[in-house]
Protein backbone atom coordinates (compact mmCIF):
# COMPACT_ATOMS: atom_id res chain seq x y z
CA UNK A 1 0.00 0.00 0.00
CA UNK A 2 2.88 2.41 0.87
CA UNK A 3 4.10 1.46 -2.40
CA UNK A 4 1.25 2.75 -4.40
CA UNK A 5 1.09 5.73 -2.30
CA UNK A 6 4.69 6.68 -2.86
CA UNK A 7 4.42 5.75 -6.60
CA UNK A 8 1.10 7.45 -7.76
CA UNK A 9 1.10 10.21 -5.49
CA UNK A 10 -0.15 12.30 -7.89
CA UNK A 11 -3.42 10.20 -8.40
CA UNK A 12 -3.69 10.89 -4.37
CA UNK A 13 -3.08 14.42 -4.26
CA UNK A 14 -4.40 17.51 -5.48
CA UNK A 15 -2.32 19.83 -7.73
CA UNK A 16 -2.16 22.05 -4.49
CA UNK A 17 -0.88 19.01 -2.49
CA UNK A 18 -5.00 18.44 -0.71
CA UNK A 19 -5.78 14.97 -0.68
CA UNK A 20 -7.78 13.86 -3.60
CA UNK A 21 -10.70 12.36 -0.94
CA UNK A 22 -10.83 15.75 1.04
CA UNK A 23 -11.35 17.75 -1.87
CA UNK A 24 -13.94 15.77 -3.32
CA UNK A 25 -15.85 15.44 -0.30
CA UNK A 26 -15.66 19.29 0.44
CA UNK A 27 -17.12 19.79 -2.84
CA UNK A 28 -19.81 17.11 -2.16
CA UNK A 29 -20.66 19.15 1.05
CA UNK A 30 -20.88 22.51 -0.64
CA UNK A 31 -23.35 20.92 -3.02
CA UNK A 32 -25.55 19.07 -0.34
CA UNK A 33 -25.18 22.62 1.47
CA UNK A 34 -26.41 25.05 -1.32
CA UNK A 35 -28.97 22.47 -2.46
CA UNK A 36 -30.26 22.15 1.43
CA UNK A 37 -29.82 26.35 1.11
CA UNK A 38 -32.31 26.47 -2.02
CA UNK A 39 -34.76 23.69 -0.48
CA UNK A 40 -34.97 25.59 2.71
CA UNK A 41 -35.56 28.89 0.46
CA UNK A 42 -38.26 27.19 -1.44
CA UNK A 43 -39.89 26.09 1.72
CA UNK A 44 -39.77 29.68 3.93
CA UNK A 45 -41.04 30.84 0.24
CA UNK A 46 -43.84 29.00 0.08
CA UNK A 47 -45.09 28.79 3.58
CA UNK A 48 -45.13 32.90 2.77
CA UNK A 49 -46.67 33.10 -0.55
CA UNK A 50 -48.78 30.05 -1.37
CA UNK A 51 -52.21 31.96 -0.34
CA UNK A 52 -51.58 34.35 -2.89
CA UNK A 53 -50.42 31.61 -5.04
CA UNK A 54 -53.55 29.38 -4.35
CA UNK A 55 -55.60 32.64 -4.82
CA UNK A 56 -55.01 33.29 -8.38
CA UNK A 57 -55.23 29.42 -8.98
CA UNK A 58 -58.97 29.37 -7.51
CA UNK A 59 -59.76 32.01 -9.24
CA UNK A 60 -58.89 30.82 -12.53
CA UNK A 61 -61.43 27.89 -11.21
CA UNK A 62 -64.67 30.11 -11.72
CA UNK A 63 -66.61 28.12 -14.33
CA UNK A 64 -68.33 31.81 -15.34
CA UNK A 65 -64.85 33.07 -16.85
CA UNK A 66 -64.83 30.62 -19.88
CA UNK A 67 -68.51 30.64 -20.68
CA UNK A 68 -67.61 32.23 -23.84
CA UNK A 69 -65.48 29.36 -24.97
CA UNK A 70 -66.62 27.33 -27.29
CA UNK A 71 -64.22 24.29 -26.23
CA UNK A 72 -63.50 23.00 -22.72
CA UNK A 73 -60.49 25.40 -21.31
CA UNK A 74 -57.29 23.71 -20.99
CA UNK A 75 -54.16 24.79 -19.79
CA UNK A 76 -53.31 28.10 -21.58
CA UNK A 77 -56.35 29.79 -21.08
CA UNK A 78 -56.20 29.13 -17.11
CA UNK A 79 -52.97 30.45 -17.36
CA UNK A 80 -53.71 33.58 -19.26
CA UNK A 81 -56.83 33.88 -17.12
CA UNK A 82 -53.81 33.25 -13.81
CA UNK A 83 -51.30 36.26 -15.26
CA UNK A 84 -54.11 38.39 -15.76
CA UNK A 85 -55.19 38.30 -11.94
CA UNK A 86 -51.34 38.63 -11.28
CA UNK A 87 -51.23 41.54 -13.56
CA UNK A 88 -53.76 43.48 -11.77
CA UNK A 89 -52.63 42.09 -8.27
CA UNK A 90 -49.11 43.96 -8.99
CA UNK A 91 -50.65 47.01 -10.71
CA UNK A 92 -52.56 47.45 -7.48
CA UNK A 93 -49.72 46.50 -4.93
CA UNK A 94 -47.05 48.42 -6.79
CA UNK A 95 -44.97 50.73 -4.70
CA UNK A 96 -41.93 51.61 -2.72
CA UNK A 97 -42.56 49.49 0.12
CA UNK A 98 -43.55 46.54 -1.09
CA UNK A 99 -41.08 46.31 -3.76
CA UNK A 100 -38.98 43.65 -2.15
CA UNK A 101 -41.89 41.47 -1.34
CA UNK A 102 -43.45 42.07 -4.58
CA UNK A 103 -40.29 40.49 -6.55
CA UNK A 104 -40.28 37.66 -3.85
CA UNK A 105 -44.09 36.70 -4.59
CA UNK A 106 -43.30 37.24 -8.93
CA UNK A 107 -40.14 34.79 -8.46
CA UNK A 108 -42.50 32.45 -6.38
CA UNK A 109 -45.30 32.31 -8.71
CA UNK A 110 -43.44 31.68 -11.53
CA UNK A 111 -41.12 28.89 -9.94
CA UNK A 112 -44.75 27.24 -9.47
CA UNK A 113 -45.48 27.83 -12.77
CA UNK A 114 -42.45 26.33 -14.04
CA UNK A 115 -43.13 23.24 -12.02
CA UNK A 116 -46.54 22.78 -13.56
CA UNK A 117 -44.99 22.37 -16.96
CA UNK A 118 -42.26 20.29 -15.94
CA UNK A 119 -45.44 18.03 -14.33
CA UNK A 120 -46.99 18.33 -17.70
CA UNK A 121 -44.00 16.43 -18.88
CA UNK A 122 -42.38 19.18 -20.77
CA UNK A 123 -38.43 18.88 -21.77
CA UNK A 124 -35.87 21.29 -19.94
CA UNK A 125 -35.39 23.14 -23.33
CA UNK A 126 -39.17 23.38 -23.96
CA UNK A 127 -39.55 24.40 -20.25
CA UNK A 128 -36.74 27.51 -20.99
CA UNK A 129 -38.76 28.55 -24.12
CA UNK A 130 -42.07 28.21 -22.40
CA UNK A 131 -41.13 30.23 -19.80
CA UNK A 132 -39.78 33.63 -21.64
CA UNK A 133 -42.54 33.43 -23.44
CA UNK A 134 -45.36 33.17 -20.23
CA UNK A 135 -43.22 35.92 -18.84
CA UNK A 136 -43.09 38.33 -21.72
CA UNK A 137 -46.60 38.03 -21.86
CA UNK A 138 -46.98 38.95 -18.24
CA UNK A 139 -45.04 42.03 -18.57
CA UNK A 140 -47.16 42.48 -21.53
CA UNK A 141 -50.72 42.76 -19.59
CA UNK A 142 -48.96 44.61 -17.13
CA UNK A 143 -47.94 47.18 -19.60
CA UNK A 144 -51.26 47.39 -21.50
CA UNK A 145 -53.55 47.55 -18.07
CA UNK A 146 -50.80 50.32 -16.51
CA UNK A 147 -53.58 53.19 -16.89
CA UNK A 148 -56.30 50.98 -16.57
CA UNK A 149 -58.76 53.96 -14.93
CA UNK A 150 -58.27 56.20 -17.67
CA UNK A 151 -59.45 53.55 -20.37
CA UNK A 152 -62.91 53.57 -21.83
CA UNK A 153 -65.03 50.34 -21.56
CA UNK A 154 -64.14 50.05 -25.34
CA UNK A 155 -60.67 50.17 -24.92
CA UNK A 156 -60.92 48.18 -21.88
CA UNK A 157 -61.98 45.46 -24.39
CA UNK A 158 -59.77 45.80 -26.69
CA UNK A 159 -56.88 44.86 -24.64
CA UNK A 160 -58.41 42.10 -23.28
CA UNK A 161 -59.02 41.27 -27.45
CA UNK A 162 -54.67 40.58 -27.45
CA UNK A 163 -54.58 38.54 -24.58
CA UNK A 164 -58.03 36.41 -24.87
CA UNK A 165 -58.41 35.76 -28.66
CA UNK A 166 -60.71 32.29 -28.14
CA UNK A 167 -63.08 34.09 -25.90
CA UNK A 168 -66.15 35.51 -27.87
CA UNK A 169 -67.72 37.35 -25.55
CA UNK A 170 -65.62 39.79 -23.52
CA UNK A 171 -67.99 42.28 -21.69
CA UNK A 172 -68.49 39.65 -18.98
CA UNK A 173 -64.79 39.08 -18.63
CA UNK A 174 -64.42 42.82 -18.09
CA UNK A 175 -67.09 43.18 -15.64
CA UNK A 176 -65.68 40.19 -13.64
CA UNK A 177 -61.75 42.03 -13.67
CA UNK A 178 -63.55 45.59 -12.80
CA UNK A 179 -64.49 44.15 -9.75
CA UNK A 180 -61.82 42.24 -8.98
CA UNK A 181 -59.68 45.24 -9.66
CA UNK A 182 -61.81 47.52 -7.25
CA UNK A 183 -61.27 44.91 -4.64
CA UNK A 184 -57.90 44.72 -4.66
CA UNK A 185 -57.75 48.55 -3.90
CA UNK A 186 -59.96 47.66 -0.90
CA UNK A 187 -57.52 44.91 0.73
CA UNK A 188 -54.66 45.52 2.02
CA UNK A 189 -51.23 43.01 0.80
CA UNK A 190 -50.86 41.39 4.07
CA UNK A 191 -54.45 40.16 4.05
CA UNK A 192 -53.68 38.66 0.64
CA UNK A 193 -50.59 36.87 2.50
CA UNK A 194 -52.73 35.67 5.34
CA UNK A 195 -56.13 34.36 3.51
CA UNK A 196 -57.18 32.05 0.68
CA UNK A 197 -60.12 33.36 -1.23
CA UNK A 198 -62.73 31.66 -2.89
CA UNK A 199 -64.11 32.58 -6.45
Amino acid sequence: MLVLFTTRDDCFFSKKGTPWCLVTFLKAQFETINERKIIYNILIMNEKYVNIYNNFINFTRNKDLYKSLDRDDNFSDRLTLFLLHFAFFLKNFKNEENKIILQEIYDFNFRQLELSIREIGYGDQSINKKMKDYINLFHAMVSEIHFWKNLTRTQKIEKFSIFLTDFKEKHHLLDYFELFNEDLSKKTLNSYLKSVSNP
